[in-house]
């Protein structure tokens, strides 16, 4: 028996969803995507005297490493030769096939891999390392008797020939080991570059020979146990004993090591900001009027963040050739990858140097005044027999020539302004693969920046976008997730927020436009997790929690649960219980209009897979009443859940840099003796209380009568802390139907604040009254 049928094969083949009887249990699903595969009867099972033959060097190693990992759980080494007259699976290479496309031709007698060169015979054999069993990874024996691959014929290939994932080991470094893993489960996916963030603000990640005092100063920094925003700056004599880097010979063993696995390692040297790490060990190339002590960034820096390298200074210029010639010499990759990203100007707009350099190069434009320091040291790469790489920050001057641009604000639109010009770009928009984002309900997840981007956000995103001009997509080379590490303190915590997003991205990146299914993704993606896993890879969960919605409506409250896995169930006690797998199924929203302690969890058959959610409303005179605010806040303010303390959790109401008012509509004139605000504090955030906090009440929703004031001093509003903290009006004995809030802003962050001179947010999460 043989069916055809198309399969997107990214993440491999081993999926749960089957058709084709003559396979049985374990044959091949049917779903939409870009590849043909063809199913025919029975299995090819790896056993002893099974013999691989090879026709050079570069196939004997890549297949050496598939057959060691099979033997170690499997107890057998299948035999390898070079030029085998008939061997039981044989590579042969295709000139005329492309440079990563592969094909796969099973039955239950031979297997034979096409390919036109080592990378296609490489993704070949990730596609077979996924359809045998996930146990092939560990070290636990595995039944001979599953060493086996469906009898079929595939036909692949990748959409992009650029497949990235960007890890920052300045702001946590990734000790080599752990980075090795994350290579290894990277290539698993056929992921094929890798963007080492090497040099930022937070630490100098490696070794320079002829500036020894990179990494004697510029690697490590005080030790802070806040979070990264709240960090406070080193001081000076204080001792920096975070941190650590890469020794050449680590890179050459990292370089090697990806490559071995078709992996490009594209090295970072921030330019011209991001660079306290080296501005602390060589501070002479700062802007001669910068005064401050300059050290090792612990966090965001707060106005040291301003301190970059002196535009008018050639010892800088030079000293970045020299770091740019030892970087040739280690990484073979055709790409450096310069940086460019959010760079201050306020030095170099009172700098001598600065000014100096403007006027002998006619410059008129500060911003043009960055275009000639990247041009100047692009043109250095490009003479090295490189090119250059940066973010779409460079388009806001004039595009050093060649430039590829990295698209990563919002949705990486600013990546367009270079294609325009004719320029290459990779797509990483900020919005949708920084990976830093929160991956699912925030209640359940570590503390990080922003809103969510989720694993259906990742492989819901498409990078062509119908408004593009037809010469954009040409230009176009691919996509790439960024791993970000502020909140890191661990390879955990990055494998946690690296995967499973990244095989969303890897998706994203191999199969075709308009080819998206999003539960065939799931099945696909359950059963390659596995792999990972056995890996020692930690994995997260957050795709089984649920997301919550609690909203007024007539009085009560309305609440709405939801979970991005279609393929599980929802069950919810409302007695404040554990729900099992027997308690009530949720299947459309329900409302209640009394203090209830919601709990739900999502289930697949019977067995519990997401951690439990907890809504514990608690009633009172101002719950589920209408509000009316001035900037749409959508009902939380009555909604009778409290926010967490992740201030973006959709239980806070936020206004920016503004005054607030708010009113809440009781409904009818009622006794009022208490009214309470809840307010939060972040301060890594520039998220404060307010300076004041005025309370009227009113009758007629006309005439208001002022009942309270609450004022909070500076120490109060910016001292460095996570808080929440209600704002009490005690005692008023009046009767009322209306309140309204009018709330201060308190202004900018103050001198020496985590976040000096930002503009500050305030968020206010439950209107209570008794």
């Amino acid at each position: 028996m043989k069916i055809k049928l198309w399969i997107a094969c990214a993440l491999g083949l081993s999926l749960p969803v089957w058709a084709g009887e003559s396979v049985g249990a374990e044959a091949l699903p049917v779903i939409p995507a870009p590849m043909t595969c063809s199913v025919d009867s029975g299995y090819f099972y790896f056993t002893p005297s099974t013999t691989i033959g090879v026709e050079c060097e570069s196939q004997l190693q890549m297949v050496s490493t598939f057959v060691d990992r099979l033997g170690r759980t499997a107890g057998f080494l299948p035999v390898i030769e070079v030029g085998a007259p008939e061997p039981d699976v044989r590579l042969m290479t295709v000139p005329s096939m492309p440079p990563e496309a592969y094909r796969l031709e099973v039955s239950a007698r031979r297997m034979t891999i096409k390919a036109s060169g080592d990378a296609g015979f490489f993704y070949a054999l990730q596609t077979l390392r996924q359809l045998l069993p996930p146990a092939i990874e560990g070290v636990e024996p595995v039944a001979r008797n599953l060493c086996r691959v469906p009898a079929m014929t595939i036909d692949d290939a990748p959409r992009f020939g650029y497949r990235g994932l960007m890890i920052d080991v300045s702001r946590y470094f990734m000790p080599k080991k752990d980075l090795l893993q994350i290579i290894e489960a990277a290539s698993i996916l056929k992921i094929n570059k890798l963007h080492l963030h090497l040099v930022d603000d937070n630490g100098w990640r490696i070794e320079i020979k002829k500036y020894p005092r990179l990494t004697q100063v510029g690697a490590w920094r005080v030790k802070r146990d806040e979070l990264f925003p709240n960090r406070r700056n080193q001081e000076r004599g204080e001792e920096a004993t975070e941190g650590g880097y890469y020794t050449q010979d680590d890179i050459r063993e990292i370089v090697r090591y990806a490559a071995e696995r078709q992996i490009e390692v594209i090295p970072e040297i921030e330019m011209p900001a991001h660079t306290n790490s080296s501005l602390a060990a060589y501070p002479q190339l700062a802007c001669p009027v910068e005064d401050r002590f300059i050290g090792v960034l612990p966090g965001i820096g707060g106005k040291n963040s301003e301190i970059v390298y002196c535009a008018g200074n050639d010892s800088v210029f030079s000293f970045l050739e020299d770091v740019i010639d030892e970087i040739v010499e280690l990484f073979p990759s055709k790409y450096i990858h310069l940086g460019g990203d959010e760079a201050s100007k306020v030095n170099w707009a009172r700098c001598p140097l600065c000014q100096a350099r403007m006027k002998a190069e006619h410059i008129d434009h500060i911003e043009e005044l960055q275009s000639y320091f990247m041009t100047r040291m692009c043109d250095y790469v490009r003479s090295k027999g490189k090119e250059v790489m940066g973010w779409d920050e460079l388009t806001n001057s004039t595009l050093p020539e060649g430039a590829i641009i990295y698209g990563w604000q919002g949705l990486g639109k600013a990546a367009l302004k270079a294609a325009e010009q004719g320029h290459r770009f990779v797509m990483t928009p900020a919005r949708v693969l920084y990976l830093i984002r929160y991956q699912g309900p925030q209640w359940f997840e570590p503390f990080t920046y922003f809103g969510n981007n989720t694993l259906k956000d990742v492989y819901q995103y498409e990078p062509v976008q119908q408004d593009w001009k037809p010469a954009y997509e040409s230009l176009l080379m691919g996509v790439q997730a960024s791993m970000w590490t502020e909140f890191c303190n661990s390879p955990a915590d990055v494998e946690y927020l690296l995967f499973p997003r990244l095989l969303a991205l890897a998706d994203v990146a191999w199969t075709q436009k308009g080819t998206k299914d999003w539960p065939g993704f799931l099945a696909r993606l359950d059963r390659v997790l596995p792999h990972l896993e056995a890996l020692g890879v930690t994995c997260a969960r957050s795709m089984y929690n649920i997301d919550h919605r609690v909203t007024p409506e007539k009085k009560r409250l309305r609440v709405d649960l939801s979970c991005i896995r279609p393929d599980v169930e929802i069950r919810y006690t409302c007695d404040g219980t554990e729900p099992v797998a027997t308690s009530p199924l949720y299947e459309k929203p329900f409302t209640v209009d009394a203090s209830t302690c919601v709990r739900a969890a999502t289930f697949a058959q019977g067995v519990q897979m997401g951690k439990t959610l907890t809504l514990d409303m608690q009633w009172n005179l101002a719950t589920g009443k209408r509000e009316i605010a001035n900037n749409g806040s959508a009902g939380v303010l009555t909604n009778g859940v409290r926010g967490s303390l992740r201030h973006t959790d959709s239980e806070w109401v936020g206004w920016y840099d503004q005054d607030a008012t708010f009113v809440i509509d009781l409904g009818k004139k009622t006794p009022v003796s208490e009214v309470t605000l809840g307010c939060i504090t972040n301060s890594g955030m520039a998220v404060h209380k307010p300076a004041v906090i005025r309370l009227s009440l009113s009758n007629d929703k006309k005439n208001y009568r002022p009942v309270g004031e609450i004022r909070y001093s500076r120490e109060e509003i910016f001292e460095n802390r996570m808080a929440i903290e209600d704002a009490r009006f005690n005692n008023l004995g009046v009767k009322a139907r209306y309140l309204k809030f009018e709330v201060v802003n308190p202004g900018l962050c103050p001198a020496g604040d985590v976040r000096e001179g930002q503009k500050v947010w305030m968020y206010f999460d439950e209107v209570m009254v008794q």
